[in-house]
Order: C-alpha cells, then structure tokens, then sequence
C-alpha cells in the first residue's frame, strides 16, 4: 500500500464499528478532509479533534485510521492532484450520492473546526458554498438511471473544491512564512 492509498470503505468501517464510532466512512474521511484542508494539525490524535470529543482514543499507530490519516495528508499535498473522496463503490448511484452528501457535511464540519479566521480567496468562497450546497442536497433529488455520469463529475469538482480550499488555507500561509 502507498502512502497515499486510501484504505478501504469495508476496512475503515470495520475500525470505526471497534470504537463504536456512530460515523461512517464518507463522514470521518470528510471531516479529516475539511480539518486538513482547513490547516488543522495533521496529528495522530485526529479522531478526538475531528470529532470534538477528547474521550476517543488515538488510533492504533500503523492502523486503518492511522492511515487514512497519513493518506489524506499525503493525498491533498500531492503535487499530481492525487486527492480522492473515500466513497462506497457500490453501482448503486442513490448510496453513492448519499454517501457524498454525507461526505460533504462532514467535511464542513471538520473545516469549520480548524480555519479559525483564514481569509478565502473569492474562488475559495465560491467552492465552499458549492460543498455547502451538496450538503444540503437529498438522496431523493438523485435519479438513479440517469445521474451515474453527473455524480462522477461533482465528485471531480469536489476534489478540486478541496484542493483550492487547502491551497488557502494550507499550502498559502506555508508559502507566505517562506518567503519571510
């Protein structure tokens, strides 16, 4: 597995089942997602922040959401754009979309906790009302014979969503300390 693998819906599922985690995996993914993207600490005591619950334990060193962690982070510094959403691959369009609408409010949960009063540039709004909007979308709003090749393409959207708001929030402060 590289460094920059997601590890699997089944396996992350099963990780967050063991610390009975009333998450699923589009949730943690997104939310990890939104706090990263944010410029929250990539730290192995993710679960509590991302969550807000300073009860849950750091996750096992090397473990499935240890490595979602790494991932994430490795995913949304990659150079090549090789970010991804942790989503079902089920054929099943509605669960998909589901799974992503779901993905989307946690990922804007997880962004609110870490972006403290970061400035957006205006594209960077424009992308975080986009997310807000998916957020806010029903399953029922999806047409399961036509809306396959649709979900593709917001899904590819979003990833470069999050990739603006990293750039940001992340990789533009990182930059400006540079050249300081």
């Amino acid at each position: 597995m590289s460094e920059t693998e997601l590890p699997g819906w089944a396996d992350v599922a099963a990780a967050a089942d063991r610390l009975d985690l009333a998450s699923t995996p589009a949730e943690l993914h997104g939310g990890l997602c939104g706090w990263l993207a944010a410029g929250g600490d990539d730290a192995p005591s993710w679960l509590a922040l991302v969550l807000a619950d300073p009860s849950l334990p750091v996750p096992d060193r090397g473990g499935v959401l240890d490595r979602l962690r790494t991932a994430s982070a490795a995913q949304l510094c990659n150079a090549d754009f090789g970010f991804g959403l942790l989503l079902p691959d089920d054929d099943d369009v509605a669960e998909r979309a589901g799974a992503m609408f779901a993905w989307c409010r946690a990922f804007l949960g997880g962004f609110g906790l870490a972006v403290g009063g970061k400035k957006l540039s205006e594209d960077g709004e424009e992308a975080l009302g986009d997310i807000a909007n998916l957020a806010a979308a029903r399953v029922d709003d999806v047409d399961p014979e036509g809306d396959e090749e649709s979900l593709t393409e917001i899904e590819e959207y979003l990833r470069m969503a999050v990739l603006l708001l990293h750039a940001d929030c992340t990789l533009a402060p990182r930059q400006r300390q540079r050249l300081h």
